[in-house]
């Protein structure tokens, strides 16, 4: 087996040093195709590779290229100068953004041998542009991460994104009066601001985001993975005694998922790398960056469920740096994708995958009950071994220790919004070790956990009594449907005060 990329972004370095390169050649001569693009993808989705790829064909390697699908489908003799600029690698946050463009321009500029005499970031890179062409030919413009300077702003730096947005904006204008000496041009980036905000003078620019002749063009399909891991993945199943089918099911449930049509889905390319280099599951992609803003917008916001939503296609590109909304945030960094597309532009979005849910479970747990996040699981599991137990006597000390470290002025202000949020994401993350319903309905908040000996149905109250709670099981008749079923019958009220902040007290009653 080859070895496995992990962290290199650059073709030819996975070229040369013989590392296992899921071929999407076939997929990028359908790009070259055209003239201007943008492409918007989650962070770790391959779209800096996509690009490298893409410099590599245009300086001619047709070297790198041996055994890949292009080898013989493109004209080699045509080569054109390229100008890549990364923003992922520019170092923004050590010196203005219009410093640092300055010198990147300078830099590319002294490897044509060219020298620019321009002073401003905007004339000098007009400036490179025009004299590149006029030396070499037309050029090829590769923008990676082009809202890195925006993004890494967000939240408590807003006014410094917006000067940055500033920046861009002026930056990107070049472009336009530049067209006669452009080949071609790709901008890929994680979010979507709007055309007026970034690109307003950019009218010609393709967004291949959603468009489905390009739902590959990143991403690994189920088919990608069974031709380029089998042995991978026959020697994991052995190792660890399951089918090889079996394995194949674990690992989509873990990382598959992502989709921008509800048709084509794909794996996580650093996860699915990260997996099979590793051997076992983890979080890997959730663990290189989870903006903290972004838990802090969503409990400001009061979003909690985010799971198996309607929205129409304006959520997409609706993203405004001084207006923070959390589901097109949520969308475009791959905490959400699409599901399913509906009619009249109606999409259902969801986490895509179990490695994104579990990770956004334990960080929102951890910040709505200030505790560390590593604290989220060990406890959801504790919870889950006193259910399989039927030790309800644990199971109320743990559901009192989630509130334990609220500051009693945020609990007070925010009370049952905290207390109905809290138990909500607990039984819902507990459904990833075991079958868990949670359901709100009108601040009513009610649960039914299944293990393999007990039932349990259970509904909490927020300032009245837990008989209240154990009545109204009995009246409405939640436990009806599970009659037929042999497991024992546990029926569980438990009512919660916003005085004690705590479990006031609770009640149980066996089904004979």
């Amino acid at each position: 087996m080859k070895g496995y990329p992990l962290g290199i972004q650059t073709f030819s370095e996975i070229i040369e040093r013989d590392l296992l390169y899921v071929d999407k050649t076939k997929e990028i001569y359908k790009l070259l195709k055209g003239k201007y693009y943008f492409y918007a993808r989650p962070r770790r989705f391959g779209k800096s590779l996509m690009l490298s790829t893409i410099k590599a064909i245009y300086q001619g390697r047709v070297e790198l290229f041996k055994g890949l699908w292009i080898e013989n489908e493109w004209d080699w003799s045509k080569k054109h100068p390229v100008i890549h600029l990364g923003f992922s690698g520019l170092g923004h946050r050590s010196e203005k953004l219009e410093e640092t463009l300055r010198k990147e321009l300078d830099l590319i500029a002294r490897e044509y041998n060219i020298v620019l005499t321009e002073t401003t970031y905007i004339r000098k890179f007009k400036e490179l542009i025009v004299k590149l062409n006029d030396s070499k030919g037309k050029i090829i413009l590769l923008i990676d991460e082009y809202d890195k300077p925006i993004i890494d702003y967000l939240g408590a730096e807003i006014e410094q994104a917006e000067n940055n947005r500033k920046v861009l904006k002026a930056f990107y204008s070049v472009i336009k009066d530049t067209d006669p000496y452009i080949e071609f041009m790709m901008i890929t980036g994680v979010s979507k601001f709007s055309k007026v905000s970034i690109f307003s003078e950019l009218n010609n620019l393709t967004d291949i985001t959603f468009h489905p002749r390009y739902a590959t063009l990143t991403g690994i399909t189920q088919k990608e993975l069974e031709d380029n891991f089998q042995e991978a993945i026959e020697e994991l199943a052995a190792d660890n005694h399951v089918t090889i089918n079996e394995l194949k099911e674990q690992i989509k449930r873990w990382y598959n998922g992502y989709s921008w049509n509800g048709k084509t889905f794909l794996y996580n390319p650093y996860s699915i790398l990260s997996y099979f280099d590793f051997g076992e599951f983890k979080n890997f992609w959730f663990e290189t960056g989870t903006p903290s803003f972004l838990m802090k917008v969503m409990s400001q916001q009061k979003l909690i469920k985010v799971n198996n939503l309607e929205v129409d296609n304006a959520i997409f590109s609706s993203y405004n740096i001084k207006r923070l909304e959390s589901i097109p945030i949520l969308f475009q960094t791959g905490y959400l994708t699409v599901k399913e597309r509906k009619a009249n532009d109606i999409y259902i979005i969801d986490y895509p995958n179990l490695e994104v849910r579990d990770s956004m479970m334990r960080s929102l747990i951890g910040e709505l009950s200030h505790e560390e996040r590593v604290f989220s699981r060990p406890m959801v599991l504790q919870i889950k071994r006193a259910l399989d137990n039927k030790k309800l006597e644990d199971l109320i000390r743990l559901i009192k220790s989630i509130f334990k470290n609220i500051p009693y002025p945020i609990f007070k202000a925010e009370g049952e919004f905290y207390y109905h949020s809290l138990i909500y994401l607990v039984f819902f993350y507990l459904g990833d070790f075991m079958e868990s319903e949670v359901n709100t309905n009108d601040g009513r908040l009610d649960a039914v956990i299944k293990t393999s000996q007990y039932i349990y149905i259970i509904e909490f109250k927020w300032n009245q009594n837990a008989q209240t709670a154990l009545d109204q099981i009995k009246e409405k008749g939640y436990a009806e449907k599970y009659y037929g079923d042999e497991r024992e019958k546990i029926l569980i009220g438990i009512n919660f005060s916003s005085e004690l902040k705590t479990v006031e007290d609770w009640k149980s009653e066996t089904l004979s």
